[in-house]
């Protein structure tokens, strides 16, 4: 593909941030290039055929879309449908070796109280989990409409909230404390935990605010925190952005490595190699660090000091039948939504722990979801289902020195967990590939790292931030500067608001741009 010798902007790798900033860009007016490293765009917002001869297209890395704002939807008329999986959540449990769990309604009704009674012998959990997650909801709301907008101060985000108290405990308290004041049931306690601790190793109990941050942005996606499900996987969001940004007339590059940016008086040069691996160069008025922050320090010369790092287990898996739960819960129904394995909050400290001294946990906490159910098109009429599993408190450290070895492990032990609440083993409801081998592919935080290029393999390229200006100079700004004021971030932890498959990023850069041109 030719390319000019200068554009307005280039964006540097096309994943969702890049892509969302690129058809901004292109729609008014802007010359755009971007380029991207791999064969694809989307970068973890893609569909996969991970098997060979098995014709399903997965989500290989980002699952669900929560953060998206329906304004970036209705802006760049993006053909996206995202559909509401009918449970939440469902959580198998042995209590006193009797197969049970405990059922979680989109809406919740006359089934979860039920559930709720029957776990914990009376109605006092679910009022605490409906009081709970009443207040988060009202913070949902208040808060989901200024992630779109310029930078609040805390005065000026707090006087916006019905509940400031919610707010104040989650930036102050351990997230811990602030689950046990609404809840007293330990497996109840870590089901809200995990939403704390999703590709973050983070010691609830620790009052450094990083658990707080995850389970805020878990928490707040559109003013609801639905996570819902892309019609035809993850790669249907960034194809469509990527549809968007071509139809402003932006120029997309795929087996683009950039490989360094000269910062000029009037702009930056790009310098990159092509798909041949021949070295070229172009100049952009504005560069705009669509990869993660470590990625673009490298690329400017200042390499960063500290090296992010991951903590999560991914496996992705095609079933010929999903298997059957010991508690009689319809596998149909449940696998539709988040099922929590070995998640209580004891587990999820337990884990911790022993991932702190550097072991592999005993029990890796972690849950599952069944995509296809609610969204079959991903699976064709081949019969097929998809199994996904995101499994916690493994950071990259532990795979460093044993990388395949440890994976495997890791994979071991949560098979063995899931199996331990089935009525068959996983192994056999595993289809096979075209050579014959069984349709799992796991991958550690430096697995995804390799693939990629998310330093550490860090699915959030960093620590989340709060969303609100970290200082009184940045209020009013959109947290997207660097040090030079032609290179901005739009990755999701380049930006002050980001994480997950939500364009908050590359939407904040381009009205950083667009208002400072």
């Amino acid at each position: 593909m030719s390319t000019a010798a200068r554009y307005d902007a280039v964006v540097v790798g096309g994943g969702h941030n890049g892509l969302t900033a690129a058809a901004y860009l292109a729609r008014a007016g802007w010359s755009v290039l971007v380029l991207e490293r791999r064969a694809g765009l989307g970068g973890a917002a893609v569909s996969e055929q991970v098997f060979p001869g098995v014709d399903v297209r997965l989500s290989a890395y980002s699952y669900l879309v929560s953060l998206l704002p329906d304004r970036i939807v209705s802006d760049l008329r993006l053909p996206v449908r995202l559909l509401d999986r009918p449970v939440a959540s469902f959580t198998p449990l042995l209590r006193g070796g009797r197969p049970g769990g405990l059922l979680v309604e989109r809406d919740e009704g006359p089934e979860t109280a039920a559930s709720f009674r029957a776990l914990t012998g009376s109605d006092a959990e679910l009022a605490g989990w409906q009081r709970f997650y009443g207040r988060l909801a009202t913070l949902a709301e208040d808060l989901a409409p200024t992630l779109t907008e310029p930078l609040p101060s805390e005065a000026e985000l707090t006087a916006r909230l019905r509940d400031p108290g919610i707010w104040h405990d989650l930036r102050q308290r351990p997230l811990a404390d602030v689950v046990a004041d609404h809840l007293t049931d330990d497996d109840v306690r870590g089901i809200a935990l995990t939403d704390g601790l999703i590709g973050t190793f983070a010691d609830v109990h620790a009052a450094d605010g990083l658990a707080g941050r995850c389970f805020l942005y878990h928490l707040v996606g559109n003013g609801t925190g639905r996570w819902r499900v892309p019609v035809g996987g993850m790669g249907a969001v960034s194809g469509a952005l990527a549809d968007a940004a071509r139809a402003g007339g932006a120029t997309l590059v795929t087996r683009a490595t950039v490989t360094a940016l000269d910062i000029r008086t009037h702009g930056v040069t790009v310098h990159w190699t092509d798909d041949d691996g021949t070295a070229r160069a172009v100049d952009a008025g504005h560069v705009v660090g669509g990869a993660a922050p470590a990625v673009l320090d490298q690329l400017l010369g200042a390499p960063s000091p500290t090296r992010p790092s991951g903590s999560q287990l991914k496996i992705n898996m095609v079933l010929h039948r999903l298997p059957g739960l010991r508690s009689g819960a319809d596998p149909h129904r449940v696998f539709g939504g988040t099922v929590h394995v070995d998640e209580g909050a004891g587990q999820i400290d337990a884990a911790y722990a022993q991932a702190a001294a550097g072991r592999l946990p005993d029990v890796v906490p972690f849950e599952v979801y069944c995509h296809s159910l609610t969204d079959p098109s991903i699976v064709g009429d081949t019969g097929l289902h998809t199994l996904t599993l995101f499994g916690l408190h493994t950071p990259a450290e532990l795979y460093a020195a044993d990388p395949a070895g440890t994976r495997a492990e890791a994979v071991r032990r949560v098979v063995a967990q899931l199996d331990a609440h089935l009525t068959e083993p996983l192994a056999g409801c595993l289809a096979v590939d075209a050579d014959g081998r069984p349709c799992l592919q796991a991958s550690s935080p430096l697995d995804v790292e390799a693939s990629l290029a998310m330093p550490g393999g860090h699915i959030f390229h960093g620590d989340l931030s709060w969303p609100v200006a970290l200082d009184p100079a940045q209020a009013g700004t959109w947290g997207v500067t660097t040090a030079h004021p032609r290179v901005v971030a739009a990755s999701s932890g380049g930006t002050v608001r980001g994480g997950a498959v939500s364009g908050l990023g590359g939407f904040a850069a381009v009205q950083h741009l667009l208002t400072s041109r």
